[in-house]
């Protein structure tokens, strides 16, 4: 992609297919020229006003349009890309949207790129790239606690904290440089007191932010949750009762679930991917033996386990082996069957987090809904309203690599190094920094967030 390139382009905002409406959008300096050339107002020789809706027909000439339309011009800077914008809100359609972008085309815009337009807003600097980023992660949002994060990203929380580290290692780095550049005077003690506090206060921001990376991706990317357990103690009951209908088989007879089984379930806005898993057991059964080894590979990847027994039987040495394949740190004790009464539990299970409940009443389901969401969020990542979590793979690179030259500039000033150790290292974590909101970034870096985008945004 060209990033000196001011075309005019234009792409759908909506999805072509059949609806109510059909959304357009056209940016650039000839938005208006082709808005007057191809939109036939109803209420002639008026001029368009920005940020005013105006009916009328759509085409290359007035007497065979193409559609019925609303138009919208909006005058640059006030715009999502701060050049001059136009929409044309036409009726779903593929053939009218095809045939609107065809004539829009013919006129001289041209196709836009996948994210060009928040490209255009990113160069034009409405926005930084990691407010960018977050207008992808709002598109993409699956929970509510993801939507709210995403839009905390947009509004600059990251990047707000981000300059104001900017802002406190640049204040660092001009006492360092000027005694640099005066190596005659003596660096006095509260200066390099002043350095030396600045960056551990730097450090110990930084390392908040990348504290919170684990989080962040549990908010934005939701949890995967394996039932887990030998067969018949009530797995794929549970997962019904969760979605509240008979998704899975359930049968008295063991080695009913064959394979895994996978449902996505919403926890007052935490995304949770619940997984269904084969009992685990010794089966002669090559079907039921490749489930069980599914079931085990599952174990790995899921974030929480629910290692469901019979609490009505008590444990069973399946129990025990399958329990043995877990990491007890993220287990979950599942006790089922509360409603026919519970055998004493053996005591090497005491130190697990556990829930009683009866998959067939239903008693304990909303015990287990909360315990879940306690596993991962706490009273401040609950309401995600005004935490900052590091989310994105690349923001967290970013913030390890400053971390480090952070630490190297530390450590140089007080192993007594030549000061200008400490300002090269500062100026990397800078970068570093700069990185994430794009002051910095290579362009390869912003090719590949920008081609991650849809086409119209």
């Amino acid at each position: 992609m060209d990033y000196g390139d001011r075309a005019t382009i234009a792409a759908p905002a909506t999805v072509f297919g059949q609806g109510g409406i059909g959304i357009i959008r056209i940016s650039g300096a000839l938005a208006l020229p082709l808005l007057e050339r191809l939109f036939h107002p109803r209420r002639k020789n008026k001029k368009f006003s920005s940020h005013r809706l105006y009916l009328g027909n759509f085409g290359l000439s007035a007497e065979e349009p193409i559609d019925e339309v609303m138009a919208v011009f909006m005058r640059a800077p006030h715009t999502y890309t701060r050049e001059d914008v136009v929409e044309i809100h036409c009726h779903g359609g593929a053939v009218v949207g095809r045939r609107i972008l065809e004539a829009l085309v013919e006129q001289g815009a041209r196709l836009a790129h996948p994210g060009e337009f928040t490209l255009r807003a990113f160069l034009n600097g409405r926005i930084d790239l990691s407010q960018a980023e977050g207008v992808m992660q709002l598109i993409n949002a699956q929970s509510v606690l993801g939507q709210r994060l995403a839009m905390r990203h947009l509004q600059g929380a990251l990047s707000e904290r981000c300059s104001a580290l900017r802002e406190t290692l640049c204040d660092v780095l001009s006492v360092v440089e000027a005694w640099i550049d005066f190596p005659e005077e003596d660096l006095d003690p509260s200066s390099e007191n002043r350095i030396r506090s600045h960056l551990q206060e730097s450090l110990g921001q930084v390392k908040q932010l990348l504290e919170s990376f684990e989080s962040g991706r549990v908010l934005r990317e939701g949890v995967a949750v394996l039932i887990l357990g030998r067969p018949n103690v009530g797995k794929s009951s549970l997962l019904n009762a969760l979605l509240g209908s008979e998704r899975a088989i359930v049968t008295d007879l063991p080695g009913t679930t064959r394979d895994t089984l996978e449902e996505q379930i919403d926890l007052q806005g935490l995304r949770a991917r619940f997984i269904d898993s084969a009992g685990l057991r010794d089966s002669s059964d090559p079907v039921e033996q490749e489930g069980v080894r599914r079931s085990r590979d599952k174990i790995a990847e899921a974030d929480l386990v629910l290692f469901m027994v019979d609490g009505n039987q008590g444990l069973t040495d399946e129990d025990f082996g399958a329990l043995g394949l877990c990491d007890f740190h993220k287990v979950l004790l599942v006790v089922n069957k509360s409603d026919l009464g519970l055998c004493d539990l053996d005591s090497d299970l005491q130190s697990l987090p556990r829930v009683h409940l009866s998959a067939k009443t239903g008693q304990g389901l909303d015990d287990l809904r909360s315990r879940i969401r306690e596993f991962f969020l706490d009273a401040s990542e609950d309401s995600c309203g005004e935490g900052l979590f590091v989310t994105e793979e690349r923001h967290y690179d970013c913030l390890v690599r400053c971390s480090e030259s952070l630490h190297r500039a530390l450590g140089a000033h007080d192993d007594g190094l030549s000061l200008e150790f400490v300002a090269l290292d500062i100026r990397q974590g800078l970068d570093h920094l700069g990185e994430i909101t794009g002051e910095t970034a290579p362009e390869e870096i912003l090719q590949r967030i920008f081609e991650r985008f849809c086409i119209g945004k």
